[in-house]
Protein backbone atom coordinates (compact mmCIF):
# COMPACT_ATOMS: atom_id res chain seq x y z
CA UNK A 1 0.00 0.00 0.00
CA UNK A 2 0.94 3.09 -0.97
CA UNK A 3 1.49 5.68 2.56
CA UNK A 4 -0.30 9.02 2.72
CA UNK A 5 1.44 12.33 1.96
CA UNK A 6 2.25 13.66 5.23
CA UNK A 7 -0.27 16.40 4.56
CA UNK A 8 -3.41 13.79 4.50
CA UNK A 9 -1.80 12.47 7.51
CA UNK A 10 -2.61 15.64 9.35
CA UNK A 11 -5.81 16.04 8.00
CA UNK A 12 -7.06 13.03 9.03
CA UNK A 13 -5.69 13.22 12.22
CA UNK A 14 -7.79 16.35 12.94
CA UNK A 15 -10.72 14.72 11.44
CA UNK A 16 -10.61 12.01 14.16
CA UNK A 17 -10.22 14.79 16.54
CA UNK A 18 -13.23 16.22 15.46
CA UNK A 19 -15.03 12.96 15.51
CA UNK A 20 -13.62 12.44 19.04
CA UNK A 21 -15.37 15.81 19.92
CA UNK A 22 -18.79 15.08 18.22
CA UNK A 23 -18.16 16.94 15.25
CA UNK A 24 -19.07 15.68 12.05
CA UNK A 25 -14.69 13.43 11.05
CA UNK A 26 -13.54 16.47 8.61
CA UNK A 27 -10.27 18.02 8.99
CA UNK A 28 -7.86 20.06 6.60
CA UNK A 29 -4.97 21.81 6.11
CA UNK A 30 -2.96 24.50 3.92
CA UNK A 31 0.29 23.94 3.03
CA UNK A 32 3.06 26.19 1.55
CA UNK A 33 5.69 24.35 -0.55
CA UNK A 34 6.62 21.73 2.22
CA UNK A 35 5.51 23.85 4.96
CA UNK A 36 2.38 23.73 7.56
CA UNK A 37 0.55 26.69 7.60
CA UNK A 38 -2.62 25.85 9.42
CA UNK A 39 -4.25 22.94 10.38
CA UNK A 40 -8.20 22.67 11.60
CA UNK A 41 -11.62 20.67 11.86
CA UNK A 42 -14.70 20.77 11.57
CA UNK A 43 -16.04 22.70 14.58
CA UNK A 44 -19.91 23.77 13.69
CA UNK A 45 -21.33 22.45 16.74
CA UNK A 46 -18.97 23.41 19.37
CA UNK A 47 -18.48 27.48 17.98
CA UNK A 48 -22.39 27.40 17.69
CA UNK A 49 -21.19 28.28 13.98
CA UNK A 50 -22.64 27.05 10.89
CA UNK A 51 -19.73 28.08 8.58
CA UNK A 52 -16.82 26.96 10.85
CA UNK A 53 -16.19 23.27 8.61
CA UNK A 54 -12.92 22.19 8.72
CA UNK A 55 -11.74 24.31 5.47
CA UNK A 56 -13.87 27.40 6.17
CA UNK A 57 -11.45 27.45 9.67
CA UNK A 58 -8.42 26.14 8.27
CA UNK A 59 -8.49 29.12 5.43
CA UNK A 60 -9.27 31.55 8.09
CA UNK A 61 -6.79 30.60 10.46
CA UNK A 62 -3.56 30.56 6.86
CA UNK A 63 -4.75 33.98 5.65
CA UNK A 64 -4.90 35.48 9.37
CA UNK A 65 -0.83 33.64 9.63
CA UNK A 66 -0.02 35.42 6.29
CA UNK A 67 -1.25 38.37 6.80
CA UNK A 68 -3.44 38.15 3.34
CA UNK A 69 -6.65 36.90 2.18
CA UNK A 70 -5.01 35.26 -1.09
CA UNK A 71 -3.28 32.35 -0.97
CA UNK A 72 -2.51 31.54 -4.38
CA UNK A 73 0.93 29.78 -3.43
CA UNK A 74 -0.84 27.22 -1.01
CA UNK A 75 -2.68 23.98 -1.44
CA UNK A 76 -5.51 22.72 0.73
CA UNK A 77 -5.79 19.49 1.80
CA UNK A 78 -9.18 17.78 2.73
CA UNK A 79 -10.46 15.02 3.83
CA UNK A 80 -14.19 15.12 2.48
CA UNK A 81 -15.28 16.62 -1.10
CA UNK A 82 -15.99 20.12 -0.46
CA UNK A 83 -19.68 21.94 -0.08
CA UNK A 84 -20.37 24.44 -2.15
CA UNK A 85 -19.60 26.85 0.64
CA UNK A 86 -15.92 26.02 1.09
CA UNK A 87 -15.64 25.24 -2.61
CA UNK A 88 -16.47 28.93 -3.05
CA UNK A 89 -14.32 30.19 -0.36
CA UNK A 90 -11.40 28.40 -2.12
CA UNK A 91 -11.81 29.95 -4.96
CA UNK A 92 -12.02 33.10 -3.34
CA UNK A 93 -9.25 32.69 -1.32
CA UNK A 94 -7.24 31.65 -4.87
CA UNK A 95 -5.82 28.03 -3.32
CA UNK A 96 -3.77 26.62 -5.99
CA UNK A 97 -4.34 23.21 -5.65
CA UNK A 98 -6.81 21.21 -3.74
CA UNK A 99 -6.17 17.91 -2.64
CA UNK A 100 -9.17 15.84 -1.23
CA UNK A 101 -10.21 12.09 0.09
CA UNK A 102 -13.45 11.17 0.13
CA UNK A 103 -16.14 12.11 -2.52
CA UNK A 104 -19.50 13.61 -1.26
CA UNK A 105 -22.34 13.04 -4.25
CA UNK A 106 -24.92 14.21 -1.49
CA UNK A 107 -23.22 17.89 -0.46
CA UNK A 108 -19.76 18.18 -2.47
CA UNK A 109 -19.71 20.59 -4.46
CA UNK A 110 -16.59 19.44 -6.76
CA UNK A 111 -17.19 16.62 -8.86
CA UNK A 112 -20.84 16.40 -7.65
CA UNK A 113 -23.68 18.86 -7.39
CA UNK A 114 -23.05 22.30 -8.75
CA UNK A 115 -19.37 21.87 -9.92
CA UNK A 116 -18.27 24.80 -8.76
CA UNK A 117 -15.39 25.37 -10.48
CA UNK A 118 -16.62 24.27 -13.92
CA UNK A 119 -19.15 27.23 -13.59
CA UNK A 120 -18.35 30.32 -15.83
CA UNK A 121 -18.91 32.51 -12.95
CA UNK A 122 -15.96 31.11 -10.97
CA UNK A 123 -12.97 33.31 -11.55
CA UNK A 124 -10.32 30.96 -10.12
CA UNK A 125 -9.87 27.15 -10.53
CA UNK A 126 -7.70 25.49 -8.24
CA UNK A 127 -5.54 22.31 -9.57
CA UNK A 128 -8.17 19.38 -8.48
CA UNK A 129 -6.18 15.63 -6.95
CA UNK A 130 -9.62 13.38 -5.58
CA UNK A 131 -9.08 10.37 -3.66
CA UNK A 132 -6.36 10.56 -1.82
CA UNK A 133 -6.64 8.55 1.80
CA UNK A 134 -10.63 7.92 0.49
CA UNK A 135 -10.47 4.46 2.30
CA UNK A 136 -9.21 5.83 5.58
CA UNK A 137 -11.72 9.22 5.29
CA UNK A 138 -14.66 7.24 4.00
CA UNK A 139 -14.11 4.86 7.10
CA UNK A 140 -13.70 7.61 9.44
CA UNK A 141 -17.66 9.13 8.61
CA UNK A 142 -18.84 5.93 8.13
CA UNK A 143 -17.87 4.59 11.97
CA UNK A 144 -19.11 8.25 12.79
CA UNK A 145 -22.51 7.90 11.39
CA UNK A 146 -22.73 4.58 12.34
CA UNK A 147 -22.06 5.15 16.19
CA UNK A 148 -25.03 7.78 15.99
CA UNK A 149 -27.59 5.71 14.33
Amino acid sequence: MIPLPEPMRQALAAAAAAAEAGEVPVGAVVMRGGETIAVSANAPRALHDPTAHAEMRVIRDAAARLGRERLEECDLWVTLEPCAMCAGAIAHARIGRLYYAAADPKGGAVEHGPRLFGQPTCHHRPEVYAGIGEAAAAALLRDFFAARR
